[in-house]
């Protein structure tokens, strides 16, 4: 069974990328059955299974993936072949993309950016 689902509510990023808002189907986690996130390019973007979900203005585009009980939220942008996973978080201004992985209970915030093939696990945080 689906989570969520893509809505009509549509905007174009700063890349150019077409991104749709995303709705709750169920209850899951924090999130409530009607619940709108925030901004994704396909469903594949984040995982249907877990508490994975995407709040606020967060985007989360190209084949990046969140999964399991991560959250983006804030302003982040997850992007090209990033993963979140586990209960890891990226919020605020964080910017993760290229072949980055962010998981565990990582949490990346305020303006930083993980990108190329950078990892950031366990309990790890990265900020500023």
């Amino acid at each position: 069974m689906k989570k969520f689902e893509l809505t009509s509510e549509t905007k174009i990023n700063i890349f150019g990328k077409k991104l749709f808002r995303i709705k709750a189907l169920v209850s899951f986690g924090v999130v409530k059955t009607g619940e709108t996130g925030g901004w994704v390019e396909k469903e594949e973007n984040v995982n249907q299974s877990g508490d994975a979900w995407v709040f606020g203005n967060a985007e989360v585009f190209g084949n990046a993936r969140v999964s399991g009980d991560a959250w983006v939220f804030g302003n982040a942008r997850v992007s090209g072949n990033a993963r979140v996973s586990g209960n890891a978080e990226v919020f605020g201004n964080a910017e993760v993309f290229g072949n980055a992985r962010v998981s565990g209970n990582a949490r990346v915030s305020g303006n930083a950016e993980v990108f190329g093939n950078a990892e950031v696990f366990g309990n790890a945080r990265v900020s500023g």
